[in-house]
């Protein structure tokens, strides 16, 4: 039974690759169902200002493909006030939009949940490259990022086999590793240093300096910034054991160009699947992939929810880099 006639969607939050993807599927799907279809420029700061606009067939084409987003992104203090969360969701009601759909990490839940509170029927999509949402084996984004550190680490290694040197790989990552474990288990690293698990530096550069002398021309650490800086990270290496380092900061690099297939294929999925449970009359769900199996979950569920790392993986690539 159908139970909304319009929904808006909007992009918040740092941008991942596969969010275009999203948007597209979004747009695509509520337009094959007969909705009609919003888009909201700038996140919860154009919500607020009212900075909306219809979308067509024609407004996502040949965006699949791009990084970044079109809708834009931009920061919102006001939307964690009262005042403000009932002039987004007013400015919803007065162009008779029933449904949001809101792709984005934590934040981006967090208002999304907050305009469910004000009675507007919501859907959350997890677009974040830090794979840092609960409840979703994996997020929109992440796969791209991944892939782009463990590029960079590949050309890395050449140059640091040349010179035989360590080299220090800082990645995106503030309170979940997945980053860098991900990618330091794909490429090999020595060493993968993530804020979920203490570590003993010492030690990890002991046996870094053991690797050395016994013939081997190069090492990897892959650091999650949650850890700390790069630099400070190579201080203590030299401290420790007289073992320089060369400090490579990816940072935002991580968030740009072109998603993988993986990513804009879990992205479309979840757009459709986002109309879909709108249409069944749910509200207030983040939509998530478990297993292979499309999923709901509580969007209040998520938000007092935190993701635990997968420690089977991290103890693989112990038991790898030795």
């Amino acid at each position: 039974m159908m139970t909304v006639k319009s929904i808006a969607v909007l992009t918040s939050g740092g941008d991942s690759q596969g969010m275009n993807a999203a948007v597209r599927a979004v747009v695509r799907s509520a337009l094959f169902y007969g909705l009609e279809v919003y888009a909201v420029q700038r996140g919860y700061y154009g919500l607020i200002n009212d900075d909306i606009r219809k979308m067509d067939l024609r407004s996502v084409g040949d965006i699949i493909q791009r990084g970044g987003t079109i809708l834009q992104t931009a920061r919102c203090p006001e939307m964690k006030t009262l005042e403000g969360q009932q002039k987004a969701a007013e400015n919803l009601r007065k162009r008779g939009i029933d449904g949001l759909v809101v792709i984005g990490g934590d934040g981006s839940y967090q208002g999304a949940y907050k305009l469910t509170q004000q009675g507007i029927k919501t859907m959350g999509l997890p677009g974040t490259i830090d794979n840092d949402i609960p409840f979703t084996d994996v997020t929109i984004g992440f796969d791209t990022a991944v892939s782009i550190v463990v590029d960079a680490i590949n050309k890395l290694r050449d140059t640091m086999s040349s010179h035989e040197r360590s080299s220090i790989v800082e990645v995106m990552g503030r309170h979940c590793g997945d980053i860098a474990l991900y990618a330091g288990l794909a490429s090999g690293a020595e060493a993968i240093l993530v804020p979920e698990v203490k570590f003993d530096l010492q030690k990890v550069s002991c046996r870094m300096k053991e690797n050395f002398m016994n013939g081997k021309k190069h090492s990897i650490i892959v650091v999650a910034e949650g850890v700390g800086k790069g630099e400070n990270i190579a201080k203590e290496l030299h401290d420790c054991c007289g073992i320089d380092s060369r400090v490579t900061v990816l940072g935002h690099i991580q968030r740009g160009g072109t998603p993988t297939h993986n990513d804009r294929i879990l992205a479309s999925r979840l757009g459709d699947f986002a109309i879909r449970k709108l249409l069944e009359g749910e509200s207030g769900k983040g939509c998530g992939i478990i297993k292979g199996e499309l999923v709901t979950t509580d969007i209040e569920k998520i938000v007092n929810s935190k993701k635990q790392i997968n420690m089977d993986m991290y103890q693989l690539a112990l038991r790898l880099s030795q």
